[in-house]
């Protein structure tokens, strides 16, 4: 058995970003539980949960780094840590996690160092050319292949050193090399064959919680979701059945997917309410309801439960099945805030982006839910490849329907070619990003920076798309408020409290926190 060391590294965003994701690691918990399981000492360094007021800048005056510094994460991994693993989620933040693995390797040279995540998964060829520090990627859902691959890289002795002086990456005979490890990306190798998805999902052991600092996210309010109290993360389903263009889901999990039985999640949630003393619950699926009889299902549970708690669906989701009475349910249930995805208001759009809805529905689903008493928010992205102005104005009337509706929030950013996603695919090879450069990774952020906007439209100008989203913005609230004046007084009252209701206060009060918390010189 091995000593496994998992790093959540610090998040990098933009200085005059509206949100800051410092919540709760569940996909790294997952992937510690299954070591713990399969009989690993497992410790986490958990940058942002030892540290999460603490900033710290980055050599670029537009980002800062929230969490420990480079040389506070590397002084706290064991000295006897055989294996170190590193969550890498996000590409805007590549640069600066490049930096953090370097400084790894540099204090343990004889170390396996292997990566994961979103970003990892997207560009897992590109990760080992750019950054020598990196010994082995891990592809997709992680927690059976790093099993598999720990075991084979303690398994005994390398058989032989590897040029940069990391060990090498196979095992002793008689254990698994890693070229029959499903799910990798070797270096000098390639990748090995594609890991199927995994199926029995309540068969996985449950997050191993404990060995992270989830005091310090409990005790701040932060999460995912909207600060309703302590908030405790919760996965109920993995995938998403759709092929947005703009998404890299299909590359990270595959079109299939895949629910827990509603009753174990149910009973999960209870575990954790009275250990934990949780208030509320985040929902951290990708589309958490795409079949109706699961969702009635479990807000049945909760019901007949008579269990007092609140919980979220912070990630836009779906319409298809959230009619009036599922809406009801959703309320009853202690539902408070969710978030739709319609992503733009032009039919043309939609289609070209394979976004599979029909806006008339959309409407009347958040309507119902709005009705039922739910805070609503939706999620709009401008400059998509192709987009004419007539389009982002007919997604701009979109936004005054949502606010007459009563949708509570709503944001709208700049399109960023992520990869992993099919856009991303289709840019690359039409020459329009031609290098992935640390400027081609820090302009991702841009998504969430309220001060910079970028069009990917070759007929919308950079500084047109960002008035287009001033414009949007303030349609969108001047309709809100003008109609529901109440909601004004409840939003100014609410930023400067210890309790948001929806993401529009949080993100306000999120960013005046923020600018009140100097940073720090450390790195």
């Amino acid at each position: 058995m091995a000593n496994v060391t998992l790093i959540r590294p610090p998040v990098l965003v933009a200085k005059w970003a509206h949100t800051t994701p410092t919540c709760p690691p569940i996909g790294l918990a997952y992937v510690a539980s299954s070591l713990v399981a399969a009989g690993h000492t497992v410790r986490v360094v958990d940058a942002v949960g030892e540290a999460p007021a603490s900033r710290h800048p980055t050599g670029d005056p537009r980002f800062l780094s929230h969490g420990l510094s480079t040389a506070q994460i590397v002084a706290r991994i064991p000295a006897d840590s055989e294996v170190i693993g590193i969550s890498i989620m996000f590409s805007h933040e590549w640069p600066l996690m490049r930096d953090i693995c370097a400084a790894i390797r540099a204090r343990f040279p004889a170390v396996p160092l292997v990566a994961g995540g979103e970003h990892i998964t997207a560009l897992p060829a590109f990760t080992l050319e750019n950054c020598a520090a990196i010994d082995v990627c891990v592809l997709g859902e992680g927690e059976e292949t790093m099993v598999e691959l720990v075991a084979a890289l303690t398994a005994g002795t390398p058989a032989q050193t590897a040029v940069a002086g990391t060990p090498a990456l196979a095992a002793v005979a008689g254990t698994p090399a890693l070229a029959e490890v499903a799910g990798l990306c070797r270096r000098g190798e390639g990748p090995t064959a594609r890991r199927e998805r995994l199926k029995a999902l309540d068969d996985i052991p449950p997050p191993a919680w404990d060995l992270f600092p989830l005091e310090q996210y409990l005790d701040n309010g932060y999460g995912f979701g909207v600060n309703r109290g302590r908030s405790m993360p919760v996965l109920a389903t993995r995938g998403c059945p759709y092929q947005c263009t703009f998404c890299s889901n299909p590359t990270m999990w595959g079109p299939r997917w895949l629910a827990r039985d509603a009753r174990k999640v149910f009973v999960e949630m209870m575990e954790y309410k009275a250990k934990y003393r949780i208030d509320n619950f985040d929902f951290y699926d990708l589309t958490a309801i795409v079949k109706k009889d699961w969702i009635v299902r479990f807000t049945d549970l909760v019901r007949e439960s008579r269990q007092r708690f609140t919980w979220q669906l912070p990630s836009g989701t779906r319409s298809e099945a959230i009619d009036a009475d599922v809406s009801r349910r959703l309320y009853e249930s202690g539902c408070r805030n969710m978030s739709y995805a319609p992503e733009s208001g032009s039919p043309a759009v939609l289609t070209r982006i394979k976004k599979k809805i029909k806006l008339s529905a959309m409407l009347t689903s958040m309507g119902d839910s709005v009705r039922a008493g739910i805070n609503c928010k939706a999620n709009i992205i401008l400059g998509f490849p192709g987009e004419t102005h007539g389009e982002v104005r007919q997604t701009l009337w979109f936004c005054v329907r949502m606010a007459l509706a009563g949708v509570h929030d709503m944001s709208i950013s700049p399109f960023s070619p992520y990869p992993g996603s099919e856009l991303f695919e289709d840019m690359r090879a039409a020459g329009r990003i031609p290098d992935l450069t640390d400027a081609y990774f820090f302009s991702l952020a841009a998504y969430t920076d309220i001060t910079t906007t970028t069009s990917c439209s070759e007929h919308i100008s950079d500084k047109a798309l960002g008035r287009y989203r001033l414009w949007g913005m303030l349609l969108f609230y001047a309709v809100l408020y003008l109609g529901r004046p109440w909601r004004l007084v409840r939003t100014i009252r609410n930023v400067f409290s210890d309790q948001q209701e929806s993401r529009l206060e949080m993100s306000l009060r999120d960013l005046v926190v923020r600018l009140r918390t100097p940073s720090t010189r450390t790195r």
